[in-house]
């Protein structure tokens, strides 16, 4: 018989499993309908953390509502099974296709990557970072559409993943960017890098980095340079393979500000690509251009080709006034930009200065940089305020160009400032015993402040409230105050009951919240049958409401007992013959 959870869910065949997890197809029979549910291993199921955190996400990423994400319908939990609802999607893991296929055309990998971006984008506009981009994680549905999955539960423990000294999972160590390597902080860029790895790895077939271990492969992320996917595949356009360059940019002031600017820089590719030749634009010519003779410029959008040059007139001329207009505007442009570039050079050439190596600038305050930087004839221009674990706030993190590049005089070196640890969600800390609070803080990042106590019916130490309050976002390293329950009104002050009745005493006790507990009874010769001689706790002691306290009572003065007959001892005559 399939098991039915919550009254409604009725499980059918195990689909997939994870580290954490189980996915099962199942059947809402409230909405009549098919849905995939994951359910948490037995394992974890005593993992508060994992539970506080598994419940918090899932309800987050449960408010999403996107094309390229896979909708979570429910969250619950029925005795120790926590689960989640999902939609059940008819398709196959983005890591089985490229399992199959190895190297996929750039055209298909760039229409993946726009809808993974799309979904990130909206991800990140919720403040949701999902912190586990992997084809693993990307279903594509038969039509072709690209739907990104487990924003809601912990990422999947196995030999391919990492996780931080707060026992939270981190991200799969193929996939993750080196700040999530180094266990430091990871935002919206932390995502674009992995997804610039996805991509490497749908055009390669194969990932960056790899290694006997995960330490290994993490610090690969780290210290190592990515060999550009031209060097692995023919035909990948240099276009494209900067965009997946500056995706997986070491610096996460160097990537894609946004997922949004992603599918921007992706957008214009394709916008070229519709335009000049396919194998042109990837850097080569098509089989049937390789001969000999002009390159066509062929497959534009509105149906018409571009012609060869050696064709007819009369032939040409049968090509649309659009087409013949836009070509015309397609080279007016290029060479635009080729007498720009020539404009540059030339500049270049006849004002450049003396070169020098370019100094380090790192670790030092703006202001001391520009100083530094008048020495050598240099120009500071301030770039963007940057998250740091290693430099101090206000300080320079890195520069472009970099320390010992040749740069000639007068050149502008730009420089990044830390700011800090970067900001980061607050913990709530509602309801959880004072005790554990600095534990949950840490983990976030944050130090515990100031502790005041409040009359509360709250057991003792019980955290009340918070400031600032859970979810609010927070500088890292800033402390954060709670209040917590002093218990006072969760206590009661036992009554004095001596020499009270037992219903007398009783009601004393319910009065005062508290309530009888075992009665026992002994004789006593100084208190009258049925007072109370005794209680368990002395008058004025605090005990927790509704706590027992046990009586004895008297049973009056012990009885007399009737005194004993003395023997009666015979006594014998005297002799008559003494």
């Amino acid at each position: 018989m399939s098991k039915v959870l919550a009254g409604r869910y009725e499980l059918f065949d195990r689909i997939g499993e994870g580290g954490m997890s189980v996915v099962y197809k199942a059947k809402d029979k409230l909405l009549n309908r098919f849905v995939a549910i994951k359910i948490l291993k037995p394992e974890f199921i005593n993992d508060h953390k994992f539970i506080d955190s598994f419940r918090r996400e899932s309800q987050n990423a449960a408010s999403m509502s996107h094309p390229n994400i896979v909708n979570i319908y429910d969250v619950g939990r029925e005795g120790n099974i926590h689960y989640i609802v999902m939609e059940l999607i008819e398709g196959r893991a983005l890591s089985d296709y490229i399992k199959e296929q190895g190297p996929m055309p750039y055209p298909k990998v760039i229409a993946i990557s726009k809808q993974i971006a799309s979904a990130l984008a909206f991800a990140h506009k919720s403040h949701i970072i999902h912190r586990d981009v992997k084809p693993h994680n990307v279903m594509i549905t038969p039509n072709g559409t690209a739907k990104i999955t487990d924003f809601g539960i912990a990422k999947a423990v196995n030999a391919a993943t990492i996780v931080d000294n707060t026992d939270g999972i981190v991200g799969s160590v193929h996939y993750f960017s080196p700040e999530q390597a180094r266990g430091g902080y990871v935002d919206e860029k932390s995502d674009i890098y992995s997804l610039g790895i996805v991509m490497y790895e749908m055009l390669t077939g194969e990932v960056p980095f790899d290694g006997d271990n995960p330490v290994n492969i993490a610090l690969k992320h780290i210290n190592e340079e990515i060999t550009p996917p031209s060097k692995l595949v023919q035909g990948v356009p240099p276009a494209l393979e900067h965009i997946i360059m500056k995706c997986t940019d070491k610096y996460p002031v160097n990537r894609y500000a946004s997922a949004d600017e992603l599918i921007q820089a992706l957008n214009n590719i394709e916008f070229v690509s519709n335009i000049v030749d396919p194998d042109v634009f990837a850097g080569g010519r098509s089989r049937q251009n390789q001969q000999s003779g002009p390159i066509a410029v062929t497959d534009y959008d509105d149906g018409d080709d571009y012609l060869d040059p050696e064709e007819p007139k009369k032939k040409r001329k049968g090509g649309s006034a659009a087409a013949r207009k836009k070509k015309r505007l397609i080279i007016i442009i290029a060479a635009a930009a080729v007498a720009l570039i020539a404009g540059i050079i030339a500049a270049v050439a006849i004002f450049g200065g003396e070169e020098i190596e370019a100094p380090d600038f790192t670790g030092m305050t703006l202001e001391e940089a520009q100083l530094q930087a008048e020495e050598f004839d240099l120009k500071i221009k301030e770039g963007d305020e940057v998250v740091s674990e290693d430099v101090e706030k206000g300080c320079i993190v890195n520069q472009d160009p970099l320390p010992g590049e040749i740069i000639k005089t007068g050149s502008t070196v730009t420089v990044n400032i830390s700011k800090g640890l970067g900001d980061g969600s607050v913990p709530d800390l509602t309801g959880k015993d004072v005790d554990d609070v600095d534990e949950y803080l840490q983990a976030a990042g944050f130090e515990l402040g100031n502790i005041t106590e409040k009359a509360s019916e709250k057991a003792e130490g019980t955290v009340l409230s918070q400031d600032p309050v859970g979810g609010s976002s927070l500088e890292k390293g800033s402390k954060v105050n709670v209040v917590v329950s002093d218990g006072s009104l969760n206590k009661a002050t036992v009554p004095y009951l001596i020499g009270k009745s037992l219903d007398d005493a009783t009601a004393a006790l319910n009065a005062a919240g508290l309530k009888v507990g075992s009665v026992s009874s002994e004789y006593s010769s100084s208190a009258t049958k049925g007072e109370v001689i005794n209680q368990q706790y002395s008058s004025n002691t605090q005990l927790k409401k509704n706590s027992s306290v046990n009586l004895t009572i008297s049973k009056g003065p012990k009885p007399t007992e009737a005194p004993t007959a003395a023997p009666t001892v015979p006594v014998e005559s005297p002799d008559e013959d003494e």
